[in-house]
């Protein structure tokens, strides 16, 4: 038996809000997309075109308030080949919303609050415990 990872989802309140974002931030485009017929709800599959993994953003068409994100200690990691490029795109756009120089990271902030961590692709994992 193998388990490979496929997808992480979250929940938006405004999807074309998310896609524009994703696509902006991280270049992630669209792979497929899913509506049931009664219309209640739209599943939409982002990928980066260079892996298997994929976003899966889910809109349900009927809710108005936002996502309780409660912590928010959750959160996905992207790696990047030009981090300083990848930093002032990032700023431009203003989705910031933490840097640690320390260890050479930062977070951005999707619409619905969700945090993106960016990492240089040349930075290996980080010691085993």
């Amino acid at each position: 038996m193998s388990f490979r990872f496929h997808h992480f989802n979250v929940n938006v309140a405004d999807l074309d809000k998310s896609l524009a974002f994703y696509r902006e931030a991280l270049d992630l485009r669209e792979v497929r997309r899913y509506s049931p017929p009664d219309g209640s709800f739209t599943l939409v599959y982002l990928g980066d075109g260079a892996t298997a993994m994929q976003l899966e953003l889910t809109w349900l068409h009927d809710r108005t308030e936002p996502y309780n994100l409660g912590d928010n200690e959750f959160h996905l990691a992207f790696a990047v080949d030009d981090f300083e490029a990848a930093r002032a795109r990032h700023r431009q756009m203003g989705c910031i919303c933490f840097e640690n120089e320390a260890m050479g990271i930062y977070f951005i902030e999707d619409p619905d609050g969700y945090w993106i961590e960016i990492i240089p692709a040349t930075r290996g994992p980080l010691p085993s415990r």
